[in-house]
């Protein structure tokens, strides 16, 4: 019965590692919609986004702001709404490359040159994929908040996988029965 329960946890493990890759392809994609919106969709976008979470803000923190102020602040702050969206996503990108990267036994400084160099490149992908868009610009500022973005995105994962191994995903630790189980072998007497 433990050979069993061991075969099923291993099963499952195998399954689910090529699985781990998914949120990034996911986030991928999204980023890839957001840079093929022409400019003034784009903007449009950043600007609800804005009104969204100053309204929310006003609500929580009851300043008392009347929709017209919170359009204008929200116009005002474009600038920094779109770079905090960059930042925010590629900070995401490089926490969902990291993972299966990780899950796969990549770790310390490897993990951070692989995983950033698969998130800067996207980056300067992305741009000169905005690049043809209409109404749109590729920007090094953008990828370099990207990359800042991505840095974090790594470090959080980093720190979230050490802790994780260090505790509830320790390695198992089998019996000699299960070593047994697991080899096939009888052990000598």
């Amino acid at each position: 019965m433990k050979f069993f329960l061991l075969y099923i946890k291993q099963t499952i493990r195998f399954v689910l590692k090529p699985m781990s890759f998914i949120p990034a392809i996911v986030m991928m994609c999204i980023i890839f919609s957001f840079s093929e919106q022409e400019g003034d969709q784009s903007s449009q976008l950043s600007y609800t986004v804005g009104v969204e979470v100053l309204s929310v803000t006003n609500n929580v923190l009851d300043k008392g702001w009347t929709r017209q102020h919170i359009e204008e602040l929200s116009s005002h702050y474009q600038f920094y709404i779109r770079k905090a969206a960059h930042f925010t996503e590629y900070m995401i990108l490089a926490f969902t490359v990291a993972f299966p990267l990780y899950v796969y036994g990549l770790r310390g400084f490897p993990l951070v040159i692989i995983a950033g160099m698969i998130c800067v490149g996207y980056a300067c992908f992305d741009e000169y994929h905005q690049s043809l868009v209409a109404g749109r610009l590729a920007s090094r500022k953008d990828v370099a908040i990207d990359s800042s973005g991505s840095i974090v995105g790594i470090i959080i994962m980093r720190i979230v996988g050490w802790t994780g191994r260090m505790t509830i995903f320790k390695p198992l630790s089998y019996t000699e029965d299960e070593k047994e189980g697991m080899s096939g072998k009888k052990p000598a007497v």
